[in-house]
C-alpha cells in the first residue's frame, strides 16, 4: 500500500514518468524473498546471502568526466546512493554519506551516487557544499537508474542500495539514510565472507 501511495505521488508531481517508466514498473525484481523495516518514510530491506540476486552493473560517466564502472570494484563492498540536489530528504541524509564514505574508506568499502534530473553544476556545487569526495554518475539521461530497474523500486530519490564483495544486492534503504542504519548494514556486509572465486 506504501509503494502505491509513493508511486501515485511520484506519478502526480511530475516526475520524469516517460524516462522512469521501466523503473517504475519493473522495481521489484530484488526486492522478493527480502526483510523489511519501515520506520516513518523510511524501508530498509536486507537480503540473506542465499537470496541475493546477481551482481549488478552500474556504470557511467562522472559528474566531472571520468568513466565510473563498479564492475572494477569487485571485491569491495559497494554503497550505491541516488540522489539530486534539489531534493530535500538528500539534503539529510548527504551529510551522513559523506562521514561514513570516509569512516569506511580502509575498510574496503566504496560509495558512488547516481545523480538524477540535475545539470553538472548544481551536483557539483551540492557535493562540495556537503563535502562529498566519492564520484556521482551524471545521469541526466536516465540510463543507470534504468540499469538498476531490477533493485530498486519506482519509490523516488533518494534509495542506497548496498552490494557485497561480489556486487550481489544486499541491502536497500528508501529514503534518507540515517547514520546507524548504514553503519549496522555496512558492519554485517563486511563480515560476510565473499563467495566468488
Amino acid at each position: 500500500m506504501i509503494l502505491l501511495v509513493l508511486v501515485l505521488v511520484l506519478v502526480t508531481g511530475g516526475v520524469v514518468a516517460v524516462q522512469l517508466t521501466g523503473f517504475l514498473s519493473a522495481g521489484q525484481g530484488a526486492a522478493l524473498g527480502g526483510s523489511s523495516v519501515t520506520a516513518g518514510s523510511r524501508t530498509v530491506t536486507e537480503y540473506a546471502p542465499e537470496d541475493r540476486a546477481g551482481p549488478v552493473a552500474l556504470s557511467g560517466t562522472g559528474l566531472t568526466g571520468e568513466a565510473i564502472d563498479i564492475a572494477a570494484w569487485r571485491g569491495d563492498v559497494v554503497v550505491i546512493n541516488v540522489w539530486g540536489s534539489w531534493c530535500a530528504p538528500c539534503r539529510e541524509e548527504a551529510p551522513i554519506l559523506a562521514a561514513t564514505s570516509a569512516a569506511y574508506a580502509d575498510q574496503g568499502v566504496r560509495f558512488v551516487g547516481v545523480n538524477v534530473r540535475d545539470n553538472p553544476a548544481a551536483a557539483i556545487a551540492f557535493e562540495e557544499s556537503y563535502g562529498i569526495t566519492y564520484p556521482s554518475i551524471d545521469d541526466r539521461n536516465g540510463k543507470a537508474l534504468l540499469s538498476l530497474a531490477d533493485h530498486l523500486p519506482g519509490a523516488g530519490v533518494p534509495v542506497t542500495l548496498l552490494l557485497d564483495r561480489d556486487g550481489r544486492p544486499a541491502a536497500r534503504v528508501l529514503g534518507a539514510v540515517q547514520e546507524s542504519t548504514l553503519t549496522a548494514l555496512l558492519d554485517t556486509v563486511l563480515a560476510e565472507p565473499a563467495t566468488s572465486s
